[in-house]
């Protein structure tokens, strides 16, 4: 059976990370462990380390991104939180099994071949969901 190991991150989406940075670097004070350039989700991610998990800033770079339509529809702020699993192939079977609604039925790869999928908000009562497997 598949298991939840950790939060791994949660994403808020702004409309710029600089003035984010403001907040959470400057006044709370986490550090900043790197930004990067994602041109595949058309977005650049600030990502701040807490403990065993992340929080990620991220900035739309493009006016058709899922981040930038959500951004523009709901305003800056939560925009998904993100589970690591054990095995994510097992972990979306059970959940198509038990009738969850997904947005990716199977998981995509992304950086460093860790393996991704989110579910929709309307099985998670309005929050969206991605689950990871590490590589």
């Amino acid at each position: 059976m598949p298991a939840i190991k950790r939060i791994d991150h949660m994403a808020l989406v702004v409309e710029n990370i600089d003035e984010a940075l403001k907040f959470w670097r400057d006044a709370l004070g986490l550090e900043l462990g790197h930004i990067q350039d994602v041109p595949r989700e058309n977005s650049v991610i600030a990502f701040l380390p807490v403990g065993d998990s992340e929080i990620e800033l991220v900035q739309p770079t493009s006016e058709d991104s899922g981040a930038a339509k959500y951004l523009q529809k709901r305003g800056p702020g939560m925009h998904h939180i993100c589970l690591e699993v054990d095995d994510i192939i097992a972990m979306l079977d059970q959940l198509k099994a038990k009738g969850v609604q997904l947005i990716h039925e199977q998981p995509l790869t992304g950086e460093g071949g860790k393996k991704y999928a989110f579910i929709h908000p309307k099985a998670a009562f309005g929050a969206l969901v991605e689950l990871y497997e590490l590589p």
